[in-house]
C-alpha cells in the first residue's frame, strides 16, 4: 500500500510523512520545499517535488501512479493574500488531484479542511459538521468550503473512491510554520507583550497535529464510512486562549511574557486600516479582521459525530502535546529569547 501525502515538507503533512514512514507505509512525499525534501529523501523517503497550485493534469496524474489513499494536507492557509492564489492552491489542485485520483481508482482521499468555514464573527461552541458561514471571513475560507464542493459534485459520480473531509481545529506542534512562529514573532516585536481582546479570554479548541495524524489514519482503514463524510477534529479540551499560552509560552517554554488585554473594536478597527494599508502596499498586514476576530470569539467544535462514526477520541492529551512541541522548539531552533 502507497499513500501520497501533500503538503509534506511542513506542518501537518510533514508529521503525516514521519508517523507513516515510522510505520513502514510506502509514502510518496510531495511539496514545495526542496531543502525539506531534501532531508525526506535521505530518511529513504519518496519525495516529488510539485507546486500543486501550478501542477497540469499529466503531473497530477503521475503523482497518484500506484497510489492506494491520498491525504491531501497541502493548502494556501495565509490569512491575507490574492484570491487567485488562493483558488489554484486550495480549489484547482485539489480538483486536479480528485479527478486524477478517482482515474487511478485510488481507494480513499482523505481532504484536509477546516473550520474556518464556520466563522462568521459570533461566539459558536460545540459547533456541528453541517454549520456554515453565510458569509465568509477570507478567501482561504472561502476557498475551501468550494473545494469540499467540489469533492462532494464528485461523490455520486466516482463510487470507487471514497472522500473523507477532516476539518481539525488550531493546529499546533513539531514542523508548524504559521501558528508558533508568528507568536513568537509578535512577542519579540512586541518586548514580550502579547495584546489581545479580552485579555485571552475566549474559549477556543487546539489539535496537536499527532491527533489528526490519527485520525487520518482511521478515516483509511475504517469500512463503512460513507463518501463525502465530514469530521470536526479536535483535542476535544476547550481552554481560554489565555490559559493556552500560559501552559505553552510559560510553564513549557519559560518564557517572560505578558498579555495586555485590548478592547475589541478598537482592534476591529485598527485591522480594518491595516488592510487597506495592505492592499495599496502589497505588504501582508500584521494582523487582519478574521485573526482578531478568531482571537476574540469562542469557537467550539462539537466531535460527537467523529467520536460516533470514526472512533476517534485524541491519543494525544493537550499537556503531552505541549511538552512535546516545546521539546521540538528548543531542539530545532526556533525558540528565540525575548
Amino acid at each position: 500500500m502507497t499513500i501520497l501525502v501533500t503538503g509534506a515538507t511542513s506542518g501537518l503533512g510533514r508529521n503525516a510523512v514521519e508517523w507513516l514512514h515510522a510505520q513502514g507505509v510506502a509514502v510518496r512525499a510531495t511539496g514545495r520545499d526542496l531543502a525539506r525534501g531534501t532531508q525526506l529523501q535521505q530518511r529513504g523517503i519518496e519525495f516529488v517535488p510539485a507546486d500543486l497550485a501550478r501542477i497540469s493534469a499529466e503531473q497530477a496524474d503521475h503523482l497518484l501512479r500506484d497510489v492506494d489513499i491520498v491525504w491531501h494536507c497541502a493548502a494556501l492557509s495565509s490569512p491575507w493574500g490574492q484570491p487567485d492564489d488562493f483558488y489554484d492552491a486550495n480549489v484547482r489542485a485539489t480538483s486536479l488531484l480528485a479527478e486524477a485520483a478517482v482515474a487511478r481508482d485510488v481507494r480513499r482521499f482523505i481532504h484536509i479542511s477546516t473550520p474556518s468555514i464556520y466563522f462568521d464573527y459570533q461566539h459558536r461552541r460545540d459547533i456541528p459538521e453541517a454549520h456554515r458561514a453565510r458569509r465568509y471571513a477570507n478567501y482561504y475560507a472561502h476557498t475551501k468550503a468550494l473545494a469540499e464542493d467540489r469533492l462532494q459534485g464528485m461523490v455520486a459520480a466516482h463510487p470507487r473512491t471514497c472522500f473523507v473531509l477532516l476539518r481539525p481545529r488550531g493546529l499546533f506542534g513539531p514542523h508548524d510554520r504559521v501558528v508558533l512562529p508568528r507568536i513568537l514573532r509578535l512577542l519579540r516585536e512586541r518586548k514580550g507583550v502579547l495584546p489581545l481582546p479580552r485579555g485571552g479570554e475566549a474559549l477556543i479548541d487546539l489539535t496537536y497535529v499527532g491527533t489528526v495524524v490519527h485520525a487520518m489514519q482511521l478515516a483509511s482503514q475504517l469500512a463503512g464510512l460513507a463518501s463525502g463524510s465530514a469530521y470536526n477534529i479536535s483535542n476535544q479540551e476547550p481552554s481560554t486562549l489565555k490559559a493556552l499560552l500560559r501552559r505553552l509560552l510559560g510553564d513549557a517554554l519559560q518564557l517572560d511574557y505578558r498579555v495586555k488585554s485590548m478592547p475589541y473594536p478598537l482592534l476591529d478597527i485598527a485591522s480594518r486600516g491595516m488592510e487597506q494599508w495592505s492592499r495599496l502596499s502589497g505588504r501582508e498586514p500584521m494582523f487582519t479582521r478574521y485573526s482578531m476576530g478568531a482571537l476574540h470569539f469562542d469557537m467550539t467544535l462539537s466531535n460527537a459525530k467523529a467520536q460516533r462514526e470514526l472512533g476517534y477520541y485524541p491519543p494525544v492529551d493537550m499537556h503531552a502535546g505541549i511538552q512535546q512541541t516545546a521539546q521540538w522548539i528548543r531542539a530545532h531552533g526556533t525558540h528565540h529569547h525575548l
